[in-house]
């Protein structure tokens, strides 16, 4: 898992699919922690994409780098504890200035069943699974 992780920090940017009914939604996302042996990925509570989440948590990401790219699928399940939340933000302290670990807004997701998949033209796919 820490290779996932760091192929999506050093990518800086993924991109983040999920459904809303029947059409698909993909948007930019950048954060990528782990916490408690997770990854975890953080979103406001007041956004479409926490609701398109809730309503069905199978999700995909993808992430290009130097020719490379990433793509991780799986449930993301919400952890509503304070020391998850204070856990992302101080690992993010950018976003400090949009979310508190308490405003009733900020909302982090860690991958369940998830299953990380790294391709390039030039090289066989390789998969890990946490």
């Amino acid at each position: 898992m820490e290779e996932v992780v760091k192929f999506l920090k050093d990518a800086d940017v993924y991109y983040l699919a999920t459904m809303d009914g029947d059409q698909p939604r993909v948007r930019p996302f950048g954060t990528a922690h782990v916490f408690e042996n997770r990854l975890y990925i953080q979103t406001g509570k007041r956004k479409e994409v926490s609701r398109e989440i809730h309503n069905n948590p199978k999700v995909e990401i993808c992430a290009l780098k130097n020719g490379e790219w990433l793509r991780v699928s799986g449930e993301l399940i919400e952890d509503d504890r304070l020391e998850a939340k204070v856990s992302m933000l101080d690992a993010y302290p950018n976003l400090k200035s949009m979310y508190k670990a308490d405003d009733g807004n900020t909302e982090v997701f860690y991958f369940k069943n998830a299953k990380a998949t790294f391709y390039s033209f030039t090289k066989e796919p390789r998969t890990v699974e946490f």
